[in-house]
């Protein structure tokens, strides 16, 4: 009697298999690289009101972050400054640029400027800027080098595994407290015996990993 099916299809479950398991492997990827916030979040760069440049700011003129975001050391948010903290260069600097315009439009009607927020963490996330800000994590750790921006976009993913891996291994990103906004600044070669005198000097405990740390 003449076979029905030619030869090969006796291997077609054994292709299906593999084929059905190659295309789960080719999804799961796919999702998890691009649903991750390292494709969704990373590179984020709005448009804000005012064209800010941090790069003119605090690389050409050496403004230190907390000349404008002055809670970072006392608060969980490291704010935005009012607009008379602008003023007080612009009333005399490019005093009449029109790119300052609605700057001076907020001052004189006492309305703050609405800047798009780039960096937030989800509403169930508790984090201090303060409480790492004073035990050394500079701020380029999380925001990248700011100095080189004129437009800001976010650098680093700001996820739980990522967090999770600074805290699990802080010592690299643990720098004397003069140097917190030095955007340049790299650890020496004894970094891990400096981290170590550091975690000492300011009683700094193990970096809390368990979900009551973030999640209160």
């Amino acid at each position: 009697m003449a076979q029905i099916f030619p030869k090969w299809t006796n291997k077609a479950p054994l292709y299906a298999a593999v084929g059905a398991g190659l295309t789960l492997v080719v999804v799961v990827g796919l999702v998890w690289y691009y649903a991750s916030p390292w494709y969704t979040d990373v590179g984020y760069r709005p448009a804000q009101p005012v064209p800010y440049s941090h790069k003119v700011h605090v690389r050409d003129l050496g403004l230190d972050c907390r000349f404008c975001h002055t809670g970072v050391e006392t608060s969980p948010v490291a704010g935005l400054p009012p607009t008379k903290t602008c003023m007080n260069c612009h009333n005399m600097v490019k005093a009449d640029s029109d790119k300052l315009a609605l700057v001076r439009e907020s001052f004189k009607n006492g309305t703050p400027l609405e800047w798009v927020r780039v960096h937030k963490s989800p509403d169930y996330v508790y984090f201090d800027h303060s409480a790492h800000i004073n035990v050394g994590v500079g701020c380029a750790s999380c925001h990248g080098n700011v100095a080189e921006m004129d437009v800001v976009a976010q650098h680093k993913p700001l996820s739980m595994g990522w967090c999770l891996d600074c805290h699990r291994n802080p010592d690299d990103h643990i720098r004397p407290a003069s140097e917190v906004t030095n955007m340049t600044w790299t650890p020496p070669t004894n970094q891990a015996e400096f981290a170590a005198k550091q975690k000492e000097l300011l009683d700094i405990k193990a970096p809390i990993t368990d979900c009551t740390g973030c999640h209160r």
